[in-house]
């Protein structure tokens, strides 16, 4: 809760100290009422002259023009909070999601699941816990000040009344707490309800959604995870009418009964009849006080249990460690070594990388080789520390990587990715997130879309660079968004690694996997020329495209099961020998 009441008080402490008076302000509304309701009531009783009354009128009037205002204007002041204070969260939840070096949190499903209830109670819980708090100070004094009055009347009466509020206040926070399990339980259905309606809706899928005729399955799969969903919230919502249909008579016999009681009081000359007007203003208002801040503080309960999957982000500890005095990334000037490392996802999964030792030399191009599932892709993350070895080391320049911070290191980098990303951005800015500090250097820009192959492509387009890659995100004034093809968003991909070309490593991962062949050619020369004197770690199935590479190293079910130049690896007549000879043999062998 404190953290809550910390971010509305951080998005601004003058909203929430306007919100607090108006609150106080607002709680006196009923009161003022129901006394000056009895007053005038026991003046015309008596007879009172007109000048008498007036005072008393003159306040009704008074009160009912502040009780009229009063809901719009707590309705700004409250709305203003939650937004400003759901910008403060947000800011707070993805700057946590943004500390996360790593990518195991993003590869597990109950993370995921935390983090949309974080996105959803983040953006309303602090500002909500303000607005319950604040009722319930509001509430607290109503029903004070009513209560007041009915202990002078009756103490007893009083008492009745506050025990009569309590099973409410029970059977609330046991709803609260069910609400906000069933919220925890729906999460992985909505997600799964989200996915299928994305397919439904998405350009790239639109293709396969109508050839195969998947629309109805899909369809029906979402509205599945829909169904399941508002069974869920169905079930709740019966729990709490049969709660509240259990709970209603106890409030009205309670109500009738005591307003037999202040009858019969003022038929004995006890209780006046402003007396009895107070009376029954108080019990409906004690009644409904209470079973508001029952539903106040249930309400703040839920969003509080809700909210612990915020903090559960925020106050995610790294998934990987970070040194407190971490060692500075030198420029590499030696190489980078593998010394027995084994690697794989969690305990559950089997192992990834199984013992390898490998060693990629300064200014070398080292390629990796094997088929699917051999560890390429998984070895390139280890490079990237978006993971640590489970057990072993590598080492740059004979610094062991955990030493290191990993920003600093993924500075000293440039990589393109086999399931690389297309941006809804425009052209330039497609590249530009290469490396932002280059993101307005049109020159930079270009000559990373000339290394890549793709500058032409995008030269033609219609803004150029400035052309939206996007028919999603398209504002009217930007004209119309292009989508280009499979090859060219792989160049304006490697173009993006590229443009960190002066980086102490360039790992590309299938650079050329979507290209025809005379592309494919075309990026390898120019790619041949760049990496003269660099380091390099390249990836590829086809062999031919790798073939002058300084080292290869052949990878089978996770371990290194060969290694040398292509000519010492073709004369060995291993794996290597295997693979590459059937691939040359599908252009060597005639048509049948």
């Amino acid at each position: 809760m404190v953290l809550a009441v910390a971010l509305a008080w951080r998005s601004g402490p003058l909203r929430v100290l306007v919100y607090l008076l108006a609150t106080l302000c607002s709680a006196t509304v009923p009161l003022s009422v129901a006394w000056l309701t009895k007053l005038t009531i026991d003046e015309v009783a008596a007879g009172t002259v007109w000048q008498r009354l007036a005072p008393l009128a003159i306040g009704l009037a008074v009160v009912g023009v502040i009780s009229s205002l009063m809901p719009g204007v707590l309705k700004y002041v409250r709305t203003a909070l939650d937004r400003a204070t759901g910008l403060v969260a947000q800011e707070r939840l993805f700057g946590a999601v943004n500390r996360l070096s790593g990518l195991a949190r993003f590869e597990d499903p109950a993370f995921l699941d935390r983090l949309q209830l974080a996105r959803q109670s983040g953006g309303l819980t602090p500002g909500q816990v303000v607005d319950t708090g604040l009722q319930v100070v509001r509430g607290t004094l109503v029903v004070g000040g009513f209560l007041t009055g009915l202990f002078v009347m009756s103490p007893l009466i009083a008492g009745i009344v506050v025990l009569s509020a309590v099973p409410v206040l029970v059977s609330e926070v046991w709803l609260s707490r069910r609400r906000a399990a069933m919220m925890w339980q729906v999460a992985p259905m909505q997600r799964w309800e989200i996915f299928y309606g994305m397919l439904l809706s998405d350009d790239r899928a639109a293709k396969e959604v109508r050839l195969f005729g998947l629309g109805a399955w899909l369809q029906t799969r979402m509205l599945r995870e829909r169904r399941l969903v508002n069974a869920a919230q169905q079930r709740m919502d019966r729990r709490g009418l049969a709660v509240e249909t259990c709970l209603a008579p106890l409030s009205a016999v309670v109500a009738g009964a005591g307003l037999l009681w202040a009858i019969a009081e003022a038929g004995s000359g006890r209780l006046t009849p402003g007396d009895v007007a107070m009376f029954v203003a108080a019990v409906g208002g004690v009644q409904t006080g209470l079973a508001q801040m029952a539903g106040d503080v249930a309400a703040a309960h839920q969003q509080l249990l809700l909210f612990a999957h915020f903090r559960a982000v925020v106050d995610a500890p790294q998934d990987l460690p970070v040194p407190e005095r971490p060692t500075p990334v030198p420029p590499l000037r030696h190489g980078i070594e593998l010394k027995d490392v084994w690697f794989r996802y969690s305990p559950d999964h089997p192992w990834a990388l199984r013992g390898v030792d490998l060693t990629i030399p300064y200014g070398a191009a080292v390629a990796l080789v094997g088929r699917n599932g051999a560890g390429k892709s998984t070895l390139v993350k280890l490079l990237c520390r978006f993971y640590d070895p489970t057990r072993g080391t590598i080492l740059w320049d004979g610094v062991d990587l955990r030493d290191m911070d990993p920003t600093a290191l993924r500075r000293r980098l440039g990589v393109l990715f086999q399931d690389f990303m297309e941006y809804d951005l425009t052209a330039g800015e497609n590249i530009g997130l290469g490396d932002l500090a280059l993101m307005d250097d049109r020159r930079r820009l270009e000559q990373a879309a000339r290394d890549a192959g793709v500058h032409d492509d995008l030269a033609a387009l219609p803004g150029g660079y400035g052309t939206p890659l996007t028919r999603v995100f398209l504002p009217a004034e930007e004209g119309t968004g292009v989508m280009l093809s499979g090859g060219q968003w792989q160049r304006v991909a490697l173009a993006r690694a590229l443009l960190r070309g002066d980086r102490d490593l360039l790992i590309l991962d299938e650079p050329s996997s979507g290209l025809d062949a005379e592309s494919e050619h075309a990026i390898h020369t120019r790619l041949r020329t760049l990496r003269q004197g660099r380091t390099s770690v390249l990836i590829s199935h086809r062999l031919n495209a790798v073939r002058d590479a300084d080292h290869l190293i052949v990878l089978d079910a996770g371990q290194v099961v060969e290694q040398g130049t292509h000519e010492e690896l073709m004369s060995a007549g291993g794996r290597y020998a295997d693979l590459f000879t059937l691939q040359a043999s599908g252009y060597r062998e005639p048509v049948r």
